[in-house]
C-alpha cells in the first residue's frame, strides 16, 4: 500500500471576498507541481459563495464536473437550457464532452453556499455534453457507506464517463467500514467533509484528504460523532 496525506492546511487558498475557495490541485493562481491532480482526479474544490454572487457564464470541455453541496443552496444554468438549484442532500454531474458554457451562483440572498467541485478527466473525448442531478436521501443512514456515483447509469448514484465510484457517509464515533477499491488500477482519495477519522492507519481532521493505491482495500474509523468522509476512487492512469 502506498499513501500521500494532504493536511487541510496544506491546501492552495484564494479568497475574493464573495469567493472564499480552498484547492487540493493546482488550480487558477495556485500551482504546485507536487500536488497537480491523484490520478484521473484533477480537480477537489471547497468553495464558500456568499449570498446572491457566483460564477458568471464560462466553457468547460472534456471533463466530468461533480457538485456536492454541503450547506445552503446553489443555483445551475448552462447552455443545455437546464436550469435548476442544487441542495445539500443532493449531487450533480455534468459532461462536459464537445463543449458547454454554464454558471453556478448561490441562490440564497442571505447564507453562504458551501460546495465541493470535482473534475474528473473523462475516459471518452467529445462525448455529447449531458447533465444529471439526483437527491440522496440514503445519506441519512449513518455508520454506512453510500454509492453516490460510478460508471454505470444502472447503478445508484449518478454516473460518469470514467471508471471511477464516489462513496459518501456520516459515521458515529468509532463507526467502521472497510473499503475494497474497485479495479486494481485504481486509487481512493479519502477527504473528511466534517469531524475525524483514522483511514488506512493515517489520522485525519476536518478536510484533511489521504490518497491511497497499490492495494485492495483498507479500513476507516470515525474517531468523533457526525464524523462525514467522501472516497473519490479513480483510475491512476489512463
Amino acid at each position: 500500500m502506498k499513501t500521500i496525506h494532504h493536511p487541510a492546511n496544506s491546501r492552495g487558498a484564494a479568497n475574493h471576498g464573495w469567493l472564499n475557495s480552498h484547492h487540493s490541485f493546482s488550480f487558477a493562481n495556485y500551482y504546485n507541481p507536487q500536488k497537480m491532480n491523484f490520478g484521473l482526479l484533477r480537480v477537489l474544490n471547497d468553495d464558500a459563495v456568499a449570498p446572491g454572487k457566483g460564477f458568471g457564464k464560462h466553457p468547460h470541455d472534456n471533463m466530468e464536473i461533480i457538485s456536492i453541496p454541503l450547506e445552503g443552496n446553489l443555483e445551475h444554468e448552462d447552455s443545455m437550457g437546464n436550469k435548476a438549484v442544487i441542495k445539500e442532500g443532493e449531487i450533480q454531474v455534468m459532461s462536459a464532452g464537445t463543449g458547454i458554457f454554464h454558471s453556478e451562483y448561490n441562490a440564497s440572498a442571505s447564507e453562504d453556499v458551501k460546495f465541493l467541485q470535482i473534475w474528473i478527466f473523462p475516459n471518452q473525448r467529445d462525448v455529447t455534453p449531458r447533465y444529471d442531478q439526483i437527491p440522496l436521501p440514503d445519506l441519512n443512514q449513518t455508520n454506512k457507506l453510500h454509492q453516490v456515483l460510478s460508471p454505470s447509469a444502472h447503478d445508484a448514484g449518478v454516473w460518469v464517463h470514467q471508471n471511477t465510484w464516489f462513496h459518501m457517509g456520516t459515521f458515529d464515533e468509532s463507526g467502521n467500514e472497510t473499503y475494497r477499491i474497485k479495479n486494481s488500477n485504481n486509487g481512493v482519495y479519502a477527504f473528511v467533509i466534517d469531524g475525524s477519522f483514522n483511514v488506512a492507519g493515517q489520522e485525519l481532521g476536518k478536510r484533511d484528504a489521504l490518497g491511497i493505491w497499490d492495494a485492495s482495500e483498507f479500513q476507516l474509523h470515525a474517531t468523533s460523532p457526525g464524523s462525514r468522509i467522501l472516497l473519490i476512487d479513480v483510475p491512476m492512469s489512463a
